[in-house]
Order: structure tokens, then sequence, then C-alpha cells
């Protein structure tokens, strides 16, 4: 035993799952990595080519070939949709229940019922049936605009009039009588009410909500918590590990979407520091679980933008190469994505697609570990990795990266 590090490329996936056709045809024809590259030829990603990107995308594109030498795979998604909250929630180990989708506006009485009971002055903004509620004039309450539509609600908050402490009472307020997928609740600094309603956008005529990037709510002291619904941290592989005294470190949105006992969480969105946090833990812990996710890589897509996608592959590339010097005989390295979002597809959300499984491990090479059901197998696998007991859902594949 000795280090496990899972790196989720954010929304990199390497095309779209079979299922697609019946149950998000939007999503038919999507391939994340696929179309990046076909975009953007000149492209430079040595280090995840060596690790097994094409292999794992299964078509060479140009000057972008197969690796003879990459331990690889691929997962498909077991949870509904393609969601980064419920994505990270089956990496770990479980599977989420199905959630209820319903349009923030079919719960609008709720909440504003249960905010004034818990004594906030809320008013509406909008007209009816694509509302959204302002909250003692600093945060707005309505649907999130990145992901599946109807799966999440958004509390979107100024924290220069709003400490983060007490904004998180906002958001448990909005989560206790909801039950869609997440109520995040984040806010920005150096951002004003004016910012957040003139980001204002309803879609399909029945979402309505702010736009969190062109808020510039993400860009000055930003803060974050992911309430989910129908999740048992107690089940997953983290806490497994924090009750074997095994040392768990997040970085980047896992440390705000999976629970933890650990003091090591490194929260951010800034791709090169959090590479750097996960270097420095890496070269600090000799025995121990680190996760990263780079989001950067996911806004891009949201935002339908090659170019940005590919300047955060390029840097997350760079960086992985610096990390793998660091990797000693029995670690092990897993760099992956938690679902797609394809640029190139024609619309700004997530894409269900199967992700790449690119392993290392120093002295390890050639090795398949096929095209797995879930995501849950990796959780399995760190959990096989470390002794401890398997979490509620996954099949390890620790056997075949150390096969004979």
């Amino acid at each position: 035993m000795g280090r496990f590090v899972v790196i989720v490329l954010d929304s990199f996936g390497v095309g779209a799952m079979k299922d697609v056709k019946a149950v998000r045809p939007r999503d038919v024809g999507s391939s994340t990595a696929g179309h990046i590259l076909q975009k953007n030829e000149a492209i430079n990603l040595p280090t995840l080519e060596k690790l097994g990107l094409m292999n794992a995308l299964g078509y060479e594109v140009g000057k972008h070939k197969f690796s003879k030498n990459a331990n690889y795979g691929t997962s498909n998604l077991a949870h509904y949709g393609a969601d980064s909250f419920l994505g990270h929630q089956e990496i770990m180990g479980t599977t989420p229940k199905i959630p209820l989708i319903q349009p923030f506006n079919q719960k609008i009485d709720e909440v504003e019922e249960n905010l004034i009971k818990n004594g906030y002055k809320v008013r509406r903004v909008g007209d009816k049936g694509t509302q959204i509620l302002v909250v003692n004039e600093v945060a707005t309450v309505g649907d999130n605009l990145e992901t599946d539509y109807g799966q999440v609600y958004n509390v979107s908050a100024c924290l220069d009039l709003i400490s983060f402490e007490d904004l998180k009472k906002i958001g448990h307020a909005v989560r206790e009588v909801v039950q869609v997928s997440r109520v995040i609740t984040f806010g920005g600094e150096k951002i004003t009410l004016d910012n957040l309603l003139s980001a204002r956008k309803i879609k399909n005529n029945e979402i309505a909500g702010v736009d969190a990037p062109e808020s510039g709510v993400y860009n000055y002291g930003y803060q974050v918590v992911h309430l989910g619904y129908g999740i048992d941290k107690n089940v997953q592989t983290p806490t497994i590990l924090d009750k074997a005294g095994v040392q768990v470190s997040f970085l980047g949105k896992v440390a705000d979407i999976i629970q933890t006992e650990s003091k090591r969480l490194f929260p951010g969105v800034d791709s090169d520091t959090l590479f750097n946090d996960l270097i420095q833990e890496v070269q600090e812990i000799n025995h121990g679980f680190f996760a990263l996710n780079i989001q950067e890589t996911d806004l891009a897509g949201h935002a339908e933008d090659v170019e940005r996608y590919s300047d955060r592959l390029e840097l997350s590339d760079r960086r992985i190469n610096e990390l793998l010097p660091y990797l000693n005989t029995g670690d092990i390295l897993i760099v992956m994505a938690d679902h797609g979002n394809d640029p190139t597809i024609g619309h700004s959300n997530h894409t269900r697609e199967r992700v790449p499984l690119l392993i290392y491990s120093p002295g390890i090479q050639g090795k398949y570990v096929g095209e797995r059901e879930t995501l849950a197998d990796v959780g399995a696998t760190v959990a096989d990795y470390f002794h401890v007991s398997n979490p509620q859902n996954g099949k390890s594949f620790l056997s075949k990266i150390f096969s004979e």
C-alpha cells in the first residue's frame, strides 16, 4: 500500500453512452475528447496520450496516437443523467438515488414559505412561472443553469454582504423542503445583488436562475457547499478510509461535494493552484488517498469554448507530468472524468458520455481494465488497495492492474 491518486478532469468524456438515444437524445454523437481533438489538432497532450487517452477514445486523430504501453479502460455512468455531484458520489462507491426533476418554480411557494418561517425577508423577481427569489437583498434562489434542468437549485450570494456561515443557513432552509439532487449554496466577493440579477436568465420557458459565471460570483473569494439528496456517507469509500485511519486529501470541487472527516481539504477552482496543492500533498504524505477535481475544463464546456477547454487540458497535461516522478512503485494514479460536456454538440449542458480510466503505476504497463459498468468501480478499487471494507457499490479492478 502507498498512495492512490484520482484526478477528475471534470466533463472530459470519450463518447456518448449507448442509452443516449433513448434517455438524452440531444447528446447523440457527443464526444468531448474526440471533438476537441478534431477541432484543435494542434493541441499538445503528450502525457495524457502516453497514459492512454487515445486508447480510451478508441481511435486516433491526426498526430494523436495510441499508446502501446498504457494501462487504461473506460467507464459508463450508472447515475441518472450526467451530473458532477452524482458522478462524484458514484466515483466514491455509491449508487445515487434518482433525483426528482422539478423546475424551481414548481417549488417556489414552499421555499418562500420556509424562508419566511425561518425569519428571512423574501421577494420575487420575474414573471409568474419563471420567477426567482431574492433573500434579505443579499442572495438569490433559482434554478441552476449549468447542469440538467430541474435537478439543481442555486443559492447565490454577495459575500461582502453576508458571511458564508449565514449563507449556508439559507441553503439549509431551501434544502429542507425540496427533493432535487442538489442545492448548491455559494457566494463571491466584489459582486452586488445587481450583478446577480443582471445575470438572470430563463430557459425553455420554465427554468429561471442566475447565470453564475456571468454574474462574476466565481471571480473573487468564491466559497461553496453542495447540499445533496439521499447520500449516505457511511457507505462511501472516503468515510470508510476515515474510520480505518487512512489519510484522505480532497482538492478542488471534490472538497465541496464529498463528505469526509479529513481536515486536508483544498477547495478552489484555479487549476494551477490545485495542482500545486496536490503535488505538495503527495510529497508530504506517503500513505493515503488523494482526489482532485479540475473544474475549469467543465466551465469551458459550459461556455462552448474549445480554445479555453484545450488550454486547460494542456495545463493539466503538463502538471500531471510533473506529478508522475513523485509516485513510487506500488502507488496508483487514475486520471478520469465524471461525464462529458462536449463544447461542439450545440448545447451548453453536460453530455452523457463514457469516461476514460487512464492508469499509471511505476513499472506497470499494458494493462486493460475493460469497460466498467459504473464509476463506483473506482471507489471499490481504492477500498481494495487499502484493504478496507467495500463501499456500497462497485467491483474492484485492482487485480487487473497488478496481474502478472
